[in-house]
C-alpha cells in the first residue's frame, strides 16, 4: 500500500481509509453491492453500503476481512445487538460465525448484549431486503431556558453548575474516587450532594442534564468505568437507574437527560463554534468520541472509537481488553505514545504507570527531543488517515481534538501532520473539514452549560 504521507515510525501501517478507497476502485467492473447494517434499541438502524468482489471468484477471504472491519466499525460507532449483511450470503455466513460467544468477536458480542440486554445475532438477507436507516437523532441540548442543573461526572472530579437562562450562577468541582470505590452508595450520595448544592442556588429546578463517561440507554447506565469496582449484582440493583433515582430526590417529574460525556463535549464545541457536524475526539487513557450531526442533534450512537479499527494490518498491535488488532485505542491514547517509544529509540521504565510514561515523552518533547517529535508526527499521520475513515460513517465539518496526549507542542505537531494527510491524500475532505484544539478552560466551562442544556422543558 502506497501512502503519500508515511507514518514515520510504523512502516506496516495500512490505513482503512485507503483500503475502502482501493476496494471501491478494484471492484468497479467486477464487483457486487453489499449493505452492512446494525440494529439497536427501539429498532434504530444504521446502514453502510459499499462494493466488494463478486462471490466465489477467488476473493471470498479478502471480502470477509474487509466487510468484517466495516461491520466492527459500524457496530462501535452506532451500537447494536444485531448485524445485518445484505447482498452476500458467502460473506454473511462468515460474519455470522465470527460474531458468536465462541467466535472471533466474542468480546463484541458480550459487550453489546450487556448494553442492549438482548441476545446478539447476525442476519443474512438479499440485497433487495436490505434495511433502511431508522434514526434516533433528536434535538437534544441547546435548551437554555429556565433553572437548570448541569452535572459532569469525571473519573477524578465531579463538576456541577446551576444555570439560569443560560448564565452560570454557581459551579463547583469536587475531587472524588468513583473508579476505586465498590460501594454504590458512595456514588449515589456524591451525585445527590452535588445536585442538591446546585439546586440551593436557584429558586427552583426545571431540568437536570448529566454528562458522564459510559454507555447510556434511555437515561439508564448500561456500562461505565466510573463504577469499575461495583459488583455486578450491586450494579444491576443500585447503579443502572442511579441518575433517574437521584433526579426524583431533587424534585418530582423534573425532565432528565443523561448523555455520554463525549457527546456533550461535541455539543459544547458545536455551541461554541456556532455550527454542526462536529466530531469530538479525546486522546487520554483511551480514545473517546462524541458527535453532533448536521442538524445539531445528538444521535444516540455509541461513538466508542477506541474499539473502531483504523489499521488493516493484521500484525498491528492488539488491544488487551477486546483482543482485536488495529483499533483506535492503540493509536490515539497514551498507549499509542507508549507503543511508538521503542521505535523512536526511547526506553521507558517498565515500572512506571502508563500516565507516567506519557509524561516522560512529553518532557522530552518540551526539551525539543526529535525522537519525541517523531512519535507525535506518526500519531498525526495515523490521525489524518483515521479522520478520512471516520467520514465513512460520520458527516464531518469540524474535528475537536482534546485530551492529555494532545497537550503542548506534541499536539501541534500531531495536528499539523494530520492536516497534511488530508491535504495530500484527501483534498476533497481537506476543503470541508477543519481541525481544532479547543482552549481547555473554555471547554470545561462550556461542558457544564452544555450538560445543563440537554433536557427540553415542556
Amino acid at each position: 500500500m502506497n501512502l503519500k504521507v508515511n507514518a514515520k515510525l510504523d512502516k506496516q501501517f495500512a490505513p482503512l481509509s485507503l483500503v475502502c478507497r482501493e476496494m471501491r476502485e478494484s471492484t468497479k467492473d467486477n464487483g457486487q453491492d453489499i449493505v452492512v447494517a446494525v440494529v439497536r434499541n427501539k429498532g434504530y438502524t444504521q446502514t453502510y453500503k459499499t462494493r466488494i468482489f463478486k462471490d466465489n471468484t477467488g476473493h471470498d477471504e479478502q471480502n470477509f476481512r474487509f466487510v468484517e472491519r466495516i461491520a466492527k466499525s459500524l457496530l462501535w460507532v452506532a451500537g447494536g445487538y444485531k448485524i445485518i449483511i445484505a447482498g452476500s450470503s458467502v460473506v454473511g455466513e462468515k460474519i455470522k460465525a465470527a460474531y458468536t460467544k465462541e467466535g472471533l468477536r466474542a468480546f463484541d458480542v458480550g459487550f453489546m448484549e450487556r448494553v442492549y440486554e438482548t441476545k446478539f445475532e447476525v442476519e443474512v438477507v438479499s440485497l433487495e431486503d436490505a434495511p433502511k436507516n431508522v434514526s434516533a437523532a433528536a434535538p437534544v441540548g441547546r435548551h437554555l431556558d429556565g433553572c437548570r442543573i448541569g452535572f459532569d461526572a469525571g473519573g477524578s472530579d465531579r463538576k456541577v453548575s446551576a444555570v439560569i437562562d443560560g448564565e452560570t450562577v454557581y459551579s463547583e468541582e469536587v475531587v472524588w474516587f468513583p473508579k476505586t470505590n465498590p460501594d454504590p452508595n458512595y456514588h449515589y450520595e456524591g451525585i445527590k450532594s452535588a445536585m442538591q448544592t446546585a439546586a440551593s442556588y436557584m429558586p427552583r429546578v426545571d431540568a437536570i442534564g448529566v454528562s458522564s463517561a459510559g454507555v447510556y440507554v434511555d437515561n439508564r447506565i448500561m456500562v461505565a468505568s466510573l463504577f469499575l469496582k461495583v459488583k455486578e449484582d450491586d450494579f444491576e440493583k443500585s447503579v443502572k437507574n442511579m441518575y433517574i433515582d437521584v433526579a426524583k430526590e431533587i424534585g418530582k417529574d423534573i425532565p432528565l437527560e443523561v448523555a455520554n460525556d463525549g457527546d456533550v463535549t461535541a455539543l459544547a464545541g458545536a455551541m461554541d463554534l456556532g455550527d454542526n457536524s462536529v466530531l469530538g475526539i479525546a486522546m487520554g487513557t483511551s480514545e473517546a468520541g462524541g458527535y453532533v450531526d448536521p442538524d445539531g442533534n445528538i444521535t444516540g450512537w455509541l461513538n466508542e472509537l477506541a474499539f473502531v479499527p483504523v489499521d488493516f494490518c493484521e500484525d498491528a498491535m492488539v488491544d488487551e481488553w477486546s483482543g482485536d488488532y488495529g483499533c483506535g485505542v492503540k493509536y490515539f491514547s497514551q498507549d499509542g505514545v507508549i507503543k511508538l517509544a521503542p521505535f523512536a529509540g526511547i526506553e521507558l521504565d517498565e515500572n512506571l504507570s502508563p500516565a507516567e510514561k506519557l509524561k516522560v515523552v512529553q518532557k522530552l518533547m518540551e526539551q525539543g527531543d526529535e525522537r519525541a517529535a517523531d512519535i507525535y508526527d506518526t500519531i498525526g499521520a495515523y490521525f489524518g488517515y483515521a479522520i478520512a475513515y471516520y467520514t465513512e460513517f460520520y458527516d464531518i465539518k469540524h474535528v475537536l481534538i482534546m485530551g492529555r496526549v494532545t497537550s503542548g507542542k506534541g499536539g501541534e505537531i500531531l495536528l499539523s501532520r494530520a492536516q497534511e494527510v488530508l491535504n495530500t491524500e484527501f483534498p476533497e475532505l481537506a476543503k470541508q473539514i477543519k481541525l481544532h484544539i479547543p482552549d481547555e478552560k473554555s471547554r470545561r466551562v462550556g461542558q457544564s452549560v452544555a450538560a445543563a442544556s440537554l433536557p427540553k422543558i415542556d
